[in-house]
């Protein structure tokens, strides 16, 4: 009797299973292969994601350390050429994060002589177009290029500071050549070579190029007169 119940419940058991599948099996095959194929895949995956990471934190740190040096020397250059520019005073770059170097925002402080210590935001026009000239020459020292073009950038400059800058130009003449377009006569008088745009007759301009060392001085005029 207990072996005709046991029978009897398998019986409904398999009733309730349906009906049997008979592709279960090559379905499992090709199951097991596609899910082989996609592992496969996945490992290629993350090794290829490992790979780029390591790289990406080799490129990081690489970064970080230029990044570092090369805001070293140009903050060294840049307090060197502002005291130069200005005939003194103070400025200095800071990062605002130094714990995450590439992310961090930079802060440029300036003190002109005879003034307190400020952020750009509160210098005159022509404070900030030194300090502004100040930074860009201490970046082009460190890295310094054939040509420079300048363009104007002494408009806002009284005649102290425009013959400060013409100085401080003279001595980057040693590893490069520098082209400035300006209206400031004592920036005209640094140069030397001129290029002059004319306007005789009306709607043709001319170009009238001159060269110092193709003047003589004064002595050399009064001796030959």
């Amino acid at each position: 009797a207990e072996a005709a119940a046991e029978i009897d419940a398998l019986r409904k058991k398999l009733t309730r299973l349906g009906s049997v599948n008979m592709e279960a099996l090559d379905e499992l095959v090709r199951v097991e292969a596609e899910h082989g194929a996609l592992k496969a895949q996945h490992e290629d995956l993350a090794a290829a994601r490992k790979s780029l990471q390591d790289v990406i934190d080799a490129i990081n740190g690489d970064s970080q350390k230029l990044f570092t040096e090369t805001l070293a020397a140009v903050r060294g250059y840049f307090q060197e050429l502002f005291r130069k520019v200005f005939g003194g005073g103070q400025a200095d770059i800071i990062l605002e994060d130094p714990s995450d170097v590439l992310e961090s925002g930079i802060e440029i402080t300036a003190r002109p002589p005879g003034k307190e210590l400020r952020s750009l935001s509160l210098l005159s026009g022509g404070e900030k177009t030194m300090t502004a000239i100040a930074l860009l020459l201490a970046i082009f020292r460190n890295k310094p290029s054939p040509f420079c073009i300048l363009d104007e950038v002494d408009a806002a400059l009284d005649e102290a500071n425009t013959q400060r800058l013409a100085s401080v130009l003279r001595e980057f003449l040693d590893r490069s050549q520098f082209i400035v377009i300006t209206h400031k006569k004592r920036t005209m008088a640094a140069a030397d070579r001129l290029w002059g745009v004319t306007m005789q007759e009306s709607g043709i301009s001319r170009i009238l190029p001159m060269r110092f060392e193709d003047w003589p001085d004064d002595e050399h005029q009064a001796a030959a007169a």
